[in-house]
C-alpha cells in the first residue's frame, strides 16, 4: 500500500484539529452536563430517587471527562461491556503501539483528531449506559429536534416544491429531469451546513428558503461531479430489465432540516425510477451532537407525516409507506461509530463491505464521512480522490459535503493555495460545498 500522510491532530496549535479538542470538545461535553441537570425532574418522576443518583453519576463520569481532556490526560480504555467496546481497546492499543511517547500512552491533544473526537462521544455513551435507569438517553434528542422545528418554513417549502414536481415528473423530458434532479442535489449539499457538532450543540437550523438560494451559491461549490452522478443513475435507468433493481445506499450525516433534504432527494430517486430502493445508513449509538439514529429517522418521519400542511403530510404520508414497503430500508452498524478509516472496512466490519458491494452508488454525506473516507490526513489538496481513499472502493460514490475540517483533495493544481491565501478559513467554515465522484466514468 502506498504511504500515506500523517494524521491531522491536535498537536498543531492554532489548526481545527487543535482548536476543537481545545475549545469545541469541552464546550459539548458541557452542555451534555447541562442537558442532564435540566431532565433531573424527568428522572425523578420516572424513577424516583434511583432516577436522579443515576443522573449524578453520569455528570460525574462526564465531569472527569471533561478534566482528562482538559488536562491532557492519557486516553483510557472503555469500561462497560458494550457490543464494541473490545474493538475500541484494541483500536486504542494500536494507537499507542505508533506513538514514540516516553509512557506509551495516547493522549488527547497528541493522537490523530479524528481518533479522539469519535473516543469523545464514545465515552459520552458510556458515561449514560453506566448510568442504569436512565441509560436510555439520548443527551442530543432535543437539540436535534429544535433544529427541525426552527426549519419548519423551510420543510414547508421543499415539501411542496418535490409534491408539485412529482405532477408533473412523467412530462419531463431528459434534460429537465437533469436540472431537477441536480436542484434537489445541491439542497442535500446546502443541508449539510445544519451541523450541530461544528456549533458546539448551539442552533444551526435552516431558516431561509433553500430553493431560492441555489444560484446564489453556485459559485461555492469547488467539485462539481453532478454530472457523473447523473450519467451513472440515467444509464442504470436505460438498460435496468423489468424486474431489475437499482439500489442507491445513502450514508447519512445529520438529522433534522439535512435528513428532511435526504428523504426529499431520496424519494425524487424513486418517483423519477433512478432508482428502485434507497438504503439509508445511520448511527447506533447518538454521535457528533446531530447525527441521524433509527429513532431520529422514524420520528422525524413521523413529524412530517403529521405536518399542519398538506404537501408537508403528504410527504411523510408516501415516506412511511416506502419504509413499509422495502423500497426504504434504514440501517445501522457498529462501524459508523469505531474510530477506523474506511479503508480498513474490509477487514473490521466485511459484512458492511459486502452489503456496499451491492449499491449501484454510495451517497455520503457531511464532513464525518469523508473525513474517513480520506483517513483524516494532511493529503496535499491536489492528490487524486482515489488515491487518497486507499482501496476503499466498495461501489461507485460521491461525497456530497460542505468544508468544516482541514481536509480536501481532488483540487485544481494551485486552487487550495489560491483559497488559502484570500480566505484561510474557506475550508472550516462550511461556506464550500462539493460533489466528489470515484467510479467509472
Amino acid at each position: 500500500m502506498a504511504v500515506v500522510p500523517a494524521s491531522l491532530s491536535g498537536q498543531d496549535v492554532g489548526s481545527f484539529a487543535y482548536l476543537t479538542i481545545k475549545d469545541r470538545i469541552p464546550q459539548i461535553l458541557t452542555k451534555v452536563i447541562d442537558t442532564l441537570h435540566r431532565h433531573k425532574n424527568e428522572f425523578f418522576e420516572k424513577h424516583g430517587e434511583e432516577g436522579v443518583e443515576a443522573e449524578k453519576k453520569a455528570i460525574s463520569l462526564l465531569s472527569k471527562l471533561r478534566n482528562e481532556l482538559q488536562t491532557d490526560k492519557p486516553i483510557i480504555p472503555l469500561v462497560e461491556k458494550f457490543v464494541d467496546t473490545d474493538i475500541w481497546n484494541q483500536y486504542l492499543e494500536y494507537q499507542q503501539s505508533l506513538l514514540n511517547e516516553s509512557d506509551g500512552k495516547s493522549r488527547w491533544f497528541y493522537s490523530p483528531w479524528l481518533f479522539v473526537e469519535c473516543y469523545m462521544y464514545r465515552r459520552i455513551h458510556e458515561a449514560i449506559i453506566q448510568s442504569p435507569p436512565i441509560d436510555y438517553f439520548d443527551v442530543f434528542k432535543e437539540s436535534k429536534e429544535q433544529n427541525f422545528y426552527e426549519s419548519q418554513e423551510s420543510v414547508i417549502a421543499l415539501c411542496t416544491h418535490l409534491q408539485q414536481l412529482i405532477k408533473t415528473i412523467e412530462d419531463l423530458d431528459e434534460n429537465q429531469l437533469k436540472d431537477e434532479f441536480f436542484k434537489l442535489l445541491q439542497i442535500s449539499l446546502w443541508g449539510n451546513k445544519c451541523d450541530l457538532s461544528l456549533s458546539g450543540g448551539e442552533s444551526s437550523s435552516q431558516k431561509t428558503d433553500a430553493l431560492n438560494s441555489l444560484e446564489d451559491l453556485k459559485p461555492f461549490i469547488l467539485l462539481n461531479d453532478m454530472e457523473h452522478v447523473w450519467s451513472l443513475l440515467s444509464n442504470c435507468k436505460k438498460t435496468r430489465e423489468k424486474a431489475s433493481v437499482t439500489r442507491v445506499y445513502i450514508v447519512l450525516d445529520n438529522s433534522g432540516f439535512e435528513l428532511v433534504t435526504d428523504l426529499i432527494l431520496a424519494n425524487f430517486l424513486l418517483s423519477s425510477e433512478l432508482a428502485t430502493e434507497v438504503h439509508f445508513y445511520g448511527k447506533t449509538i447518538p454521535w457528533f451532537v446531530s447525527d441521524t439514529t433509527i429513532h431520529d429517522f422514524n420520528w422525524l418521519i413521523e413529524q412530517v407525516k403529521h405536518g399542519n400542511h398538506k404537501w408537508m403530510s403528504k410527504c411523510g404520508a408516501d415516506w412511511e409507506e416506502y419504509v413499509k414497503m422495502g423500497k426504504w430500508v434504514y440501517h445501522d452498524h457498529i462501524f459508523w461509530t469505531l474510530p477506523h478509516e474506511y479503508c480498513a472496512m474490509p477487514q473490521v466490519a466485511p459484512d458492511l463491505y459486502a452489503e456496499l458491494q451491492k449499491a449501484h452508488l454510495i451517497l455520503f454525506k457531511g464532513d464525518l464521512n469523508y473525513r474517513k473516507l480520506t483517513g483524516d490526513r494532511k493529503w496535499e489538496f491536489s492528490v487524486p480522490f482515489h488515491q487518497a481513499l486507499n482501496g476503499f472502493h466498495p461501489a461507485p460514490l460521491c461525497t456530497i459535503r460542505t468544508l468544516k475540517a482541514e481536509i480536501q483533495v481532488g483540487l485544481k493544481p494551485g486552487q487550495g493555495e489560491q483559497l488559502m491565501a484570500s480566505e484561510p478559513c474557506w475550508w472550516t467554515s462550511g461556506k464550500y460545498g462539493i460533489f466528489q465522484y470515484d467510479g467509472p466514468l
